[in-house]
């Protein structure tokens, strides 16, 4: 009985001592989900006589006494004392204590360690986008959970030790050849990279005009284009007055031959037939109005140059108040 009290008494002080470790918030131990890992606890003088005891969280998980197992399976513990842990899944970290006791209670040896579990990485996706702006292609290494990651670079095989971001920019000018690109993504318990990248991105060509050169340029383009407005607006102008003077002179021609072609008409029958001489002429064939006006115009031309020529029996009579211009007719 009195042994019992003691084994127990040196228990709660090693529980004491390790719920004080569990209050870091650094791990000792790491493992990935699924894995499985044995705690680094070495005891070589391990005998049927000694008491092994392995508590999670001050939970017993094994325990073996003069040789015999009571808690957990013979196979787990090595013949040094460490115990292997199969499968491991997240509520399985937390604080790892083996205590290993002589036949009279008192302490032999003992080992207190924290593990901490976690999920692996998964493959990362590299991808890049060129920008032609600021002359330079960004490259950025696609993972789910970035958080708590450590990203690596590596540029044509060789490491960028300076370069732990999840992008990376590259200037445009470092990818005037083909150039490889890779990136890595790892955390304590894992670690994956990404397929190879060749970025083919082309450089803007550099323009060696300067600052007056384009203003000049501008400048010029601007007096262009006012000099072909003033030559357009000139020849509209232009346009527009020769449709105005040929519109006016159709108007001109068009009275003046209305005025022609009522001149012979003017001679009324009742005139021509009040001063017929009778020994004159006879009458002629009355022409078609196109040779009347032919020979009004040829009558105005004779009747200008010669004075008017009278009959004799006309010139007996009373001479009438307006002489007769004779019409000189044309054979038909």
């Amino acid at each position: 009985m009195a042994c019992f009290v003691a084994t127990l008494g040196v228990g709660l002080l090693l529980g004491l001592f390790n719920l004080s470790a569990a209050n870091k918030d650094t791990c000792d131990l790491y493992a990935a989900v699924g894995q499985s890992l044995t705690l680094p606890f070495v005891y070589k003088e391990l005998g049927n006589s000694h008491i092994l005891r392995w508590t999670h969280n001050s939970t017993i998980i094994f325990y073996m006494q003069q040789g015999k197992v009571s808690v957990g399976k013979p196979d787990d513990l090595s013949s040094a004392g460490s115990l292997l842990l199969k499968n491991l899944q997240v509520t399985s970290a937390g604080i790892y204590q083996v205590n290993v006791l002589h036949r009279n209670n008192t302490l032999a040896i003992a080992w207190t360690g924290r593990l901490c579990v976690m999920d692996k990485v998964s493959k990362p996706q590299l991808t890049y986008v060129c920008d032609l702006k600021s002359n330079a292609v960004n490259l950025n290494c696609g993972v789910a959970k970035p958080q708590g990651l450590v990203f690596s670079w590596v540029l044509d095989k060789k490491s960028l030790p300076s370069e732990t971001k999840q992008t990376l920019s590259i200037s445009l000018k470092q990818l005037k050849e083909e150039r490889s690109f890779s990136c890595s993504v790892a955390n304590k318990v894992s670690k994956e990279s990404s397929n190879s990248v060749y970025p083919t991105c082309k450089a803007p060509p550099d323009l060696c005009f300067t600052r007056k050169t384009v203003i000049g340029a501008l400048a010029g383009g601007a007096g262009l284009i006012f000099l072909l407005l003033l030559i357009v607006m000139v020849l509209c102008c232009r346009l527009r007055r020769n449709k105005t003077q040929m519109k006016l002179w159709g108007k001109s021609e068009q009275r003046l031959f209305s005025l022609n072609k009522q001149a012979p008409d003017s001679i009324s029958p009742e005139y021509e037939t009040m001063h017929l001489a009778k020994d004159s002429p006879p009458p002629s064939p009355k022409p078609s109005p196109r040779v009347c006006y032919q020979n009004a115009s040829e009558a105005e031309v004779h009747i200008e140059s010669k004075p008017p020529h009278l009959s004799a029996a006309a010139e007996g009579q009373q001479p009438s108040p307006v002489p007769k211009p004779r019409i000189k007719t044309q054979n038909m």
